[in-house]
């Protein structure tokens, strides 16, 4: 067997035959992002390389000056010794998983993903190789998830519940990614009015539409907005607006909150919200399982979330499998 392509140093998953590091969190010469999230995306990076659909999203995260490249989904660049290669993801716009073939050998590193529909970003490309570095963010049999659509239809409901009431319904998600899919399932509201969101949310969803991607109507809370605008609105805020003094002019409203975590009891009433709705943007238990067949490996190293338990599994089914201990959080409050 040839030495592993891919090694964890302290600054990250290293690449050494190519020169490069994947997703790196301490300052590095080169790195290659797997996507936007803070989690993966760090400021400080000598030169960035990542897929050219998430370009609005890093110009943000890492500003302008960083010496940010991009190739399309499945062209090949050769860095040192080794052909690289991103593919959709399904996480985020512009979401990547990065291929690595050197020496004979096929390396796949997914970054985080999901096989789900998602009509904000490029779907899941299924990548064969020999070596799997993937996420475990909910590898535990009781993550399996609905369609995206019925999540929707539960959270129209609920709001034009609050509507009835006389109260405003704030649902609180990730102000990348998970507020854009919840957007585009919820499409215009009934009533005809926008959806009001956080400052930190519609900067994002401005990215998205930048990026052509098709969003209904959304109007940002400012000081200036009218108490009959905030009058049974549905409004759309990330995790850290909850407790906060900005939430006093919605009351009276319920709160909800939209994560995978929600599938696991006791996680909405730890949030301190009246409602959870079960929408993540990784993969579920079946959908890592089924990746790891599609994908042909021979070994599995499985990082971050229950990365034990999603290696003890595959080891338990034959594979050659272990978890790999990195820096990334998976679903946590990251913008």
């Amino acid at each position: 067997m040839n030495a592993p392509l891919v090694t964890v140093t302290p600054a990250g998953l290293f690449c050494e035959r190519g020169g490069f590091y994947i997703d790196p969190w301490r300052p590095v010469d080169r790195a290659l992002l797997t996507h936007a999230h803070s989690d993966h995306a760090r400021a400080g990076m000598g030169s960035y390389l990542a897929a050219a659909p998430g370009l609005p999203l890093l110009r943000k995260r890492l500003g302008p000056e960083a010496r940010v490249e991009t190739l399309p989904y499945g062209e090949r660049a050769t860095l040192g010794g080794v052909r690289v290669s991103f593919h959709p993801a399904g996480h985020v716009l512009g979401s990547a998983q990065i291929r690595l073939e050197a020496g004979g050998e096929v390396w796949v590193v997914t970054g985080d993903f999901k096989r789900a529909a998602d009509p904000t970003c490029a779907p899941f490309e299924i990548v064969r190789c020999h070596t799997l570095i993937t996420e475990a963010t909910f590898a535990l049999p009781i993550y399996r998830w609905a369609p995206a659509a019925e999540v929707a239809r539960e959270a129209l409901a609920w709001w034009a519940e609050g509507q009835k009431a006389g109260r405003s319904s704030i649902l609180f998600c990730y102000a990348l990614g998970k507020a854009q899919r919840l957007l585009a399932e919820l499409g215009p509201l009934p009533d005809g009015r926008p959806v009001l969101t956080h400052g930190a949310v519609e900067a994002v969803v401005a990215c998205y539409r930048e990026a052509g991607v098709a969003l209904p109507p959304t109007q940002q809370v400012t000081a200036e907005l009218g108490r009959e605008a905030l009058k049974g609105a549905l409004v759309l805020a990330p995790p850290s607006a909850d407790g906060s003094p900005w939430l006093r002019r919605f009351a009276p409203y319920e709160s909800a909150f939209a994560s995978g975590w929600m599938r696991l009891r006791g996680a909405r009433r730890r949030r301190s919200v009246d409602r959870g709705f079960v929408l993540s943007d990784h993969a579920d238990w079946p959908a890592l399982f089924q990746t790891v067949r599609d994908s042909g490996a021979e070994r599995v190293l499985a990082t971050h979330g229950y990365a034990d338990v999603f290696a003890r599994a595959l080891a338990e089914g034959g594979l050659d499998a272990r978890p790999l201990e990195t820096a990334f959080e998976g679903e946590a409050d990251v913008a």
